[in-house]
């Protein structure tokens, strides 16, 4: 499996890292940590030289219950954030974690290389149009509602059957207007209870026939400190043990707060399977 970014193939028959950088005051594990120009470099320097082959930056936090964010609040903390990483790091794959058109339209034109939406294009009718117009990669999450009330709408018959419903919709629709590469995310912790969590990750592999790259984020979420009743701060060693089972059901990619250990789990899944 191979995505275009800023025009060379990547491959991702060997599992990647995405490091999360989050420019957000609230985000449920480092909120407010990465808020100057000096600790942001050092950050974005700390996780490519531990490995990460993407950086994903958000401005939104989309933890469950969080606060809306105005548009141009967002816009106005991310895009300084594009250009003093690209600035410092050329060549930099880039990822935008976004719901909205306007925004990733403007990280694109800075040189921005990836979209990566939560709604799948549903919270902005422009997306899907405005991303293919671009070129760039789109990683399509599964989510229902809003970060504001997804915990409210957990009601799945089948949890699994209608995650593979969701983006068999949202695949036809993005492939109409001809985006190419798509890269799906089952959305651990969005719309889904403990149980349905961890439902979805024992049978993730199915994901597999859908035919696309498959993102995992289930770094130090709340469906490993709840079960192991401890916080975000302490989830470390859940969140490697589960990163295991993510690539051994067929992840191409983990998205996480810990380059380190991510990579160190992929070198260990690698030789299991040499």
């Amino acid at each position: 499996m191979t995505i275009n970014c800023n025009g060379k193939l990547l491959s991702l028959d060997q599992p990647k890292v995405m490091g999360i950088l989050n420019v957000t005051p609230d985000s449920f594990f480092d909120g407010g940590k990465y808020k100057d120009e000096k600790s942001i470099l050092n950050q974005v320097e700390k996780m490519l030289n531990e490995g990460a082959t993407f950086i994903d930056v958000g401005a939104y936090s989309t933890r469950p219950g969080a606060l809306e964010v105005d548009e141009a609040i967002e816009l106005k903390r991310i895009a300084p954030i594009v250009n003093l990483i690209l600035k410092n790091f050329p060549g930099i794959i880039l990822s935008i974690d976004t719901f909205r058109s306007n925004v990733a339209k403007a990280c694109v034109e800075n040189g921005a290389s990836i979209i990566n939406d939560i709604s799948a294009g549903l919270q902005d009718s422009d997306m899907l149009p405005t991303v293919a117009k671009l070129h760039v990669p789109y990683i399509m999450m599964h989510m229902r509602g809003t970060p504001q009330n997804m915990q409210q709408k957990t009601d799945y018959e089948d949890v699994v059957k209608e995650v593979l419903s969701f983006f068999s919709e949202r695949l036809v629709a993005a492939k109409a207007l001809g985006i190419k590469d798509i890269i799906i995310d089952p959305g651990f912790g969005f719309a889904k209870s403990l149980h349905q969590n961890y439902k979805l990750l024992n049978q993730m592999e199915v994901m597999k026939i859908i035919e696309h790259p498959l993102l995992a984020g289930i770094s130090r979420k709340s469906m490993i400190y709840k079960t192991l009743d401890t916080t975000a701060n302490q989830a470390l060693n859940g969140t490697t043990a589960l990163h295991m089972i993510c690539l051994q059901k067929g992840a191409n990619i983990l998205r996480v707060h810990d380059v380190k250990e991510a990579m160190e789990c992929i070198k260990l899944y690698e030789q299991l399977n040499a």
